[in-house]
């Protein structure tokens, strides 16, 4: 695979177009003077509102402003992530956010304001004003936030606090994708180089163990140098969410985390017990996994390896999508023509290229399409990430093309849904195509460790936010030794006994960013059991399911999640989906061992 040393080396193709959003620089300075001038008009709208009209031309002008600002900030965002060194662009990001805290602070007056109305008031000026029927159900839901807004003038001062708040996450961001440089590992031809994630990712999983050794090592030598300051942004982060949850008066930082979703916390605590209550399949897998590699001491470097050795399969980009096309034809014809969109749109930055963020995600930007960002690197768990993201980026297409702006967004909760769907369809498609049976094993054995990962692994991230946050409630002290100790007794647990720690496990928390976007993780796992059901029932050809899905993706927000989800026959207020993830991965398992 080649490598590209600058991101002028890499094709056209492989690029994603910046330009559908501003065609220049000077497009976007002309929007961003206009939000300065449309925020000034908003504030002038505060103790003005007396009516169904002017309520109307509020909201109309707010929407207006919301939608420049989103092309803004994605933009900023963009050429930021295509190479995080770039001071030019970090000062375009910069500018943008101090311009969100601006917005905020001239908007933070309307939800006292609307709160302060009686019910029978507001409804009145919906009937006066036939315009509002298209904020009505906003409005109304507005009023499930009644105990936890602040008076105007708290309100004005948290949109002021808002940038200070996020600056752990920030610090983080910096520190992770633009200061952080990995130990040095052995080349192809002896000489040492330095290690990058998308080298990480590969060397991983390398059948010689001293690579993987040498590989992980490297990795974590920067976070456990930066231990302390990580610790520190860490612990900022926490306690910022716990104070800030304290002061709009919710029982707790979880609660107030679940509460836009409309989650009750039992749906949170349910997943995470069930899934302890079955954890003796993955203690199992590891002890598989030991015997199969042959060792007396299995350690955290030897979790990713595959088991099947011989079929490291090599999959260039080209090869990636026709199969991902393939393994979701299921989902129908119209489906498959918005992935071509995507490729021949230049919807999707490809490349892995110095400086640029490191990972993969999909951004919406409504009235443009998605902007997918990739490092690809030509091994099964690239085709795995391709088809994960696309499944995000149809998401966000078609909720724009079928929701207006107000319920165009998706809610995180059903996010993962969509992606982990179209992972699951290609690993039954390939599973059926495959007629290889070292390769086969080697797909079950990827299967399982796709579940290690979207499901396992994220529960217990999330019980260690869960336990975390009921520290900084508790007004315990949060340091590097109160979170390597946290990490490492939920890695245990989850893990088994089998492995050997190496002094790096316990500090893996150190490196994980989701943990500055508080209570996000849950997610992942309550979507994958999701996905299952409904994957399962599609590739069956159970055309009522698959009917009530494309459905479903073209929803946005339109309903609650745990609403939208029960219409396609998922209902996650019952441990029952957990409960089917987890037998399945216990299928998997045996079937596995019996291979």
């Amino acid at each position: 695979m080649k490598r590209y040393s600058a991101r002028s080396e890499v094709p056209v193709q492989e690029k994603w177009n910046l330009e559908d959003i501003y065609s220049d620089v000077t497009k976007w300075e002309t929007d961003y003077q206009q939000i300065n001038t449309m925020s000034q008009a908003l504030k002038k709208y505060d103790g003005e509102i007396h009516d169904g009209q002017t309520l109307y031309q509020y909201l109309k002008q707010r929407e207006e402003l919301s939608f420049i600002l989103n092309k803004l900030y994605a933009f900023a965002m963009l050429k930021v992530d295509e190479d995080t060194r770039d001071t030019v662009s970090q000062s375009y990001l910069d500018r943008v956010k101090q311009l969100s805290v601006k917005v905020s602070a001239a908007t933070s007056f309307f939800m006292p304001f609307l709160l302060s109305l009686d019910e029978e008031t507001l409804k009145a000026y919906i009937d006066s004003e036939k315009g509002l029927d298209y904020f009505k159900e906003d409005l109304l839901e507005s009023f499930r936030y009644k105990p936890h807004v602040l008076t105007k003038d708290q309100e004005e001062i948290m949109s002021q606090l808002g940038e200070a708040l996020s600056a752990p996450s920030t610090t983080f961001g910096m520190i992770n994708n633009a200061d952080i440089k990995f130990g040095e590992v052995t080349g192809d031809d002896g000489e040492k180089v330095e290690l990058t994630r998308g080298m990480y990712a590969k060397l991983i999983e390398d059948e010689d163990r001293e690579k993987r050794r040498e590989a992980y090592k490297a990795y974590y030598k920067p976070y456990l140098q930066l231990k302390n300051s990580i610790a520190s942004t860490l612990s900022a982060a926490i306690k910022n969410n716990v104070t800030t949850s304290r002061i709009r008066q919710y029982p707790s930082a979880l609660e107030k985390a679940l509460f836009g979703d409309n989650v009750p916390k039992e749906v949170y605590e349910n997943l995470i017990q069930t899934t302890k209550n079955n954890i003796g399949s993955l203690h199992h897998y590891t002890e598989i996994r030991k015997a199969k590699l042959n060792l007396d001491e299995l350690r955290q470097y030897d979790l990713s390896v595959p088991l099947v050795s011989g079929v490291k399969q090599v999959i260039p980009y080209e090869d990636a999508y026709e199969t991902m096309c393939k393994a979701l034809a299921p989902l129908g014809e119209d489906y498959i023509d918005l992935l071509k969109e995507f490729k021949q749109g230049r919807y999707i930055d490809v490349r892995e290229t110095p400086g640029k963020r490191s990972g993969a995600y999909n951004l919406g930007v409504y009235g443009v399409h998605p902007y997918i960002l990739l490092n690809h690197q030509d091994n099964l768990d690239s085709l795995f990430t391709l088809v994960h993201e696309c499944g995000h980026g149809v998401h966000s297409k078609l909720s724009s093309q079928h929701q207006p702006q107000i319920t165009a967004r998706y809610s995180i909760f059903v996010a993962e849904v969509a992606s982990t769907v179209n992972e699951i369809l290609l690993i039954q498609y390939l599973l059926k195509t495959e007629k290889n049976e070292d390769i086969r094993k080697h797909l079950v054995n990827h299967f399982i460790d796709q579940y290690k990962g979207t499901f396992f692994t994220q529960v217990m991230f999330a019980e260690f936010e869960k336990k975390t946050h009921e520290m900084a409630e508790e007004g315990l002290p949060l340091n590097v030794d109160v979170f390597s100790k946290t990490y490492e007794t939920l890695f245990r647990e989850y893990n088994g006994d089998t492995i050997v720690f190496d002094e790096e496990v316990k500090f893996g928390w150190s490196r994980i960013p989701h943990f500055y976007r508080p209570f996000y993780v849950y997610k992942y796992a309550t979507g994958f059991a999701s996905a299952i059901q409904l994957a399962t029932q599609i590739f069956e050809g159970d055309e009522e399911t698959t009917k009530s899905y494309l459905e479903f993706l073209k929803s946005g927000s339109s309903d609650y999640p745990l609403e939208l989800l029960k219409k396609t026959g998922v209902d996650l207020t019952t441990p029952e989906p957990i409960e089917n993830a987890l037998k399945r991965f216990d299928e998997l398992v045996k079937e596995f061992s019996r291979l």
